[in-house]
Protein backbone atom coordinates (compact mmCIF):
# COMPACT_ATOMS: atom_id res chain seq x y z
CA UNK A 1 0.00 0.00 0.00
CA UNK A 2 1.57 3.38 -0.90
CA UNK A 3 0.83 6.82 0.71
CA UNK A 4 0.53 8.84 -1.88
CA UNK A 5 -0.92 6.65 -5.27
CA UNK A 6 -0.36 9.97 -7.49
CA UNK A 7 3.29 10.23 -6.82
CA UNK A 8 3.21 6.28 -7.42
CA UNK A 9 1.67 6.58 -10.84
CA UNK A 10 4.12 9.33 -12.01
CA UNK A 11 6.78 7.56 -10.72
CA UNK A 12 6.14 4.11 -12.98
CA UNK A 13 5.23 6.05 -16.13
CA UNK A 14 9.25 8.13 -15.27
CA UNK A 15 10.77 5.03 -14.68
CA UNK A 16 9.17 3.42 -17.54
CA UNK A 17 10.20 6.02 -19.81
CA UNK A 18 13.84 6.18 -18.44
CA UNK A 19 14.14 2.10 -19.40
CA UNK A 20 12.10 3.34 -22.82
CA UNK A 21 8.74 0.83 -22.48
CA UNK A 22 6.65 0.94 -24.72
CA UNK A 23 3.83 0.04 -21.94
CA UNK A 24 3.15 0.49 -18.16
CA UNK A 25 0.71 -0.77 -15.82
CA UNK A 26 -0.66 1.24 -13.13
CA UNK A 27 -3.04 0.16 -10.41
CA UNK A 28 -5.76 2.00 -11.14
CA UNK A 29 -8.16 4.97 -9.47
CA UNK A 30 -10.57 7.37 -10.32
CA UNK A 31 -8.01 10.39 -10.07
CA UNK A 32 -5.39 8.37 -12.02
CA UNK A 33 -8.08 7.33 -14.66
CA UNK A 34 -8.59 11.51 -15.40
CA UNK A 35 -5.05 12.43 -14.93
CA UNK A 36 -4.40 9.36 -17.92
CA UNK A 37 -6.98 11.42 -19.72
CA UNK A 38 -5.65 14.76 -19.79
CA UNK A 39 -1.99 13.09 -20.60
CA UNK A 40 -3.66 11.41 -23.92
CA UNK A 41 -5.78 14.92 -24.70
CA UNK A 42 -2.82 16.53 -24.46
CA UNK A 43 -0.89 14.17 -26.62
CA UNK A 44 1.91 13.14 -23.65
CA UNK A 45 0.67 9.11 -24.66
CA UNK A 46 -0.10 7.72 -27.27
CA UNK A 47 -2.85 5.56 -25.82
CA UNK A 48 -4.42 4.03 -22.78
CA UNK A 49 -6.90 1.10 -21.46
CA UNK A 50 -8.59 0.70 -18.39
CA UNK A 51 -9.00 -3.15 -17.51
CA UNK A 52 -11.45 -4.40 -14.80
CA UNK A 53 -9.95 -8.14 -14.43
CA UNK A 54 -9.19 -7.39 -10.83
CA UNK A 55 -11.65 -6.04 -7.84
CA UNK A 56 -9.07 -2.42 -8.33
CA UNK A 57 -8.32 -2.66 -12.04
CA UNK A 58 -5.52 -1.49 -13.90
CA UNK A 59 -3.99 1.30 -16.31
CA UNK A 60 -2.46 0.21 -19.32
CA UNK A 61 -0.71 3.25 -20.84
CA UNK A 62 1.10 3.21 -24.20
CA UNK A 63 4.04 5.98 -24.23
CA UNK A 64 4.60 8.12 -26.79
CA UNK A 65 8.11 8.45 -28.51
CA UNK A 66 9.62 10.68 -31.40
CA UNK A 67 9.74 9.00 -34.60
CA UNK A 68 13.31 10.07 -35.84
CA UNK A 69 14.88 10.91 -32.48
CA UNK A 70 13.64 7.65 -30.42
CA UNK A 71 13.03 10.74 -27.63
CA UNK A 72 10.12 10.36 -25.47
CA UNK A 73 7.44 12.96 -25.38
CA UNK A 74 7.03 13.05 -21.51
CA UNK A 75 10.74 14.63 -20.72
CA UNK A 76 10.12 15.48 -17.04
CA UNK A 77 6.88 14.74 -14.86
CA UNK A 78 7.00 16.19 -11.25
CA UNK A 79 4.61 16.03 -8.45
CA UNK A 80 4.03 19.12 -6.71
CA UNK A 81 1.13 19.02 -4.43
CA UNK A 82 2.44 16.02 -1.81
CA UNK A 83 0.52 14.91 1.26
CA UNK A 84 2.93 16.31 4.07
CA UNK A 85 2.56 19.56 1.72
CA UNK A 86 -0.58 20.31 -0.05
CA UNK A 87 -0.54 23.35 -2.93
CA UNK A 88 -2.96 25.08 -3.46
CA UNK A 89 -3.36 27.97 -6.51
CA UNK A 90 -6.42 30.39 -7.18
CA UNK A 91 -7.43 30.83 -11.35
CA UNK A 92 -5.26 33.93 -11.13
CA UNK A 93 -2.60 32.35 -9.93
CA UNK A 94 -2.08 29.17 -11.68
CA UNK A 95 1.29 28.53 -12.97
CA UNK A 96 2.69 28.42 -16.71
CA UNK A 97 5.05 25.64 -17.16
CA UNK A 98 7.73 26.19 -19.96
CA UNK A 99 6.12 29.24 -20.68
CA UNK A 100 3.23 27.20 -22.22
CA UNK A 101 4.51 24.70 -23.66
CA UNK A 102 3.92 22.12 -20.59
CA UNK A 103 0.77 21.76 -18.67
CA UNK A 104 0.03 21.91 -14.75
CA UNK A 105 -3.03 19.27 -14.01
CA UNK A 106 -5.09 20.72 -11.17
CA UNK A 107 -8.11 18.89 -9.21
CA UNK A 108 -10.45 21.36 -8.62
CA UNK A 109 -14.57 21.43 -7.67
CA UNK A 110 -15.25 21.33 -11.32
CA UNK A 111 -12.73 17.87 -11.76
CA UNK A 112 -9.38 17.36 -12.97
CA UNK A 113 -8.32 19.75 -15.70
CA UNK A 114 -5.13 21.44 -17.11
CA UNK A 115 -3.95 24.49 -15.93
CA UNK A 116 -5.15 27.01 -18.69
CA UNK A 117 -8.78 24.71 -18.70
CA UNK A 118 -9.06 25.83 -14.93
CA UNK A 119 -8.05 29.92 -15.75
CA UNK A 120 -10.83 29.97 -18.83
CA UNK A 121 -13.38 28.23 -16.26
CA UNK A 122 -11.93 30.91 -13.73
CA UNK A 123 -11.51 28.03 -10.70
CA UNK A 124 -8.67 26.97 -8.65
CA UNK A 125 -7.51 24.51 -6.72
CA UNK A 126 -4.81 21.64 -6.18
CA UNK A 127 -1.59 21.61 -8.36
CA UNK A 128 -1.35 18.13 -8.43
CA UNK A 129 2.00 18.06 -11.32
CA UNK A 130 3.86 19.35 -14.10
CA UNK A 131 4.12 17.83 -17.48
CA UNK A 132 6.93 18.69 -19.91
Amino acid sequence: MTTDPVADYLTRIRNAVAANHRVVEIPASNLKKEITKILFDQGYILSYKFEDTTAQGSIKIALKYDKLTKDPVIKKIQRISKPGLRKYAGANELPRILNGLGIAIVSTSHGVMTGRQAQAEKVGGEVLCYVY
